[in-house]
């Protein structure tokens, strides 16, 4: 059975988002003012180039960049993971050691998506990758999006065969299949992290470290309070925060993420409101619909909004 607490990572991972210019690149500015927001307001960690990061549309001759500014600005001050995960096994490798060398301190590599492998084709992935890098990894599975479920039991195998294998992020959307892997791990040094924001409490009930949030980017500090209310066992503040925060957690999902969560950036001052297609920015009705659950949600909304 596994403990959820002393994890590498902390109990509050962010996954960051990407933010850009007018002219489609890379904001490095905003990058370190986000970095500093997430440090001062209750992250342990962050993943840069994760889904959040709208890593599909991060080309590799931005990624060395990306990750050396971000180690950079981490500066000890917050721990820095790396997204490197595709569907392509020996391109995971290639992009998970640039970031080795970058000095990322862990990964993230989600289950390879589109191509849709069978579950002794996840095993050889994951199996093949451990073997090719040092750096602790987060194995990321969620079925939504890469149109297939990584099992309790090749999660057991590679958690058995792999030492460099220390957690992973379930964004399964329940909390059964994490309640069984949490039950079955023997591993002490293993760990499971939300990746839905509106589950971490169930989460937290069955073992898990935390949660790789997104809403963190605005209500870090109450996320972070949730989380150490509930680790105290004071569950009933742990329940009055989440249910502060509800409302905000759904509302970033209601357009495909993270085009709320850039525009709710841009509200309060940490980076324009600017994706790379094919997503494309909130329309009018859209951004009205998420103003009324931002005016309600307990966000610091004393910074300068940039132009939205």
């Amino acid at each position: 059975m596994i403990e959820n607490t002393n994890s590498p990572f902390g109990s509050l991972i962010t996954a960051m988002a990407t933010p850009f210019e007018e002219n489609n690149s890379i904001d490095f500015k905003a990058i370190e003012n986000i970095i500093n927001h997430l440090a001062n307001t209750g992250s342990s960690s962050i993943v840069i180039n994760g889904t959040t990061g709208e890593s599909p549309t991060i080309d590799d001759g931005e990624l060395k960049i990306l990750f050396r500014f971000a180690k950079d600005k981490c500066n000890g001050k917050i721990k820095f993971i790396a997204g490197v995960g595709t569907n392509s096994t020996y391109k995971t490798i290639k992009i998970a050691n640039v970031a080795e060398s970058c000095g990322a301190e862990g990964l993230l590599v989600v289950v390879p998506y589109y191509n849709k492998p069978s579950q002794a084709g996840m095993i050889t992935h994951f199996k093949e990758i451990a073997k090719n890098t040092s750096t602790p990894i987060i194995m990321y599975n969620i079925p939504g999006r890469t149109g297939v479920n990584m099992s309790v039991e090749t999660t057991l195998e590679l958690v058995d065969s792999c030492k460099n294998i220390i957690g992973l992020k379930d964004s399964t959307g329940g909390v059964d299949q994490a309640a069984d892997l949490a039950k079955a791990v023997t591993r002490k040094d293993f760990w499971i992290w939300s990746g839905d924001d509106g589950l971490t409490l169930p989460y937290l009930s069955i073992g898990a470290a935390g949660i790789i949030s997104v809403a963190s980017h605005l209500v870090g500090t109450q996320i972070k309070a949730m989380l150490d209310a509930f680790f105290k066992g004071d569950f009933d503040q742990a329940r009055k925060i989440h249910y502060e925060c509800l409302p905000l957690f759904k509302g970033l999902f209601t357009s495909p993420n993270p085009t709320c969560l850039k525009y709710g950036l841009s509200k309060v001052g940490l980076c324009k409101n600017i994706l790379r297609l094919p997503l494309v920015p909130l329309n009018e009705a859209e951004k009205t619909k998420f103003d009324a659950v931002f005016d309600k949600s307990p966000i610091d909304k004393t910074k300068t909004a940039l132009t939205v």
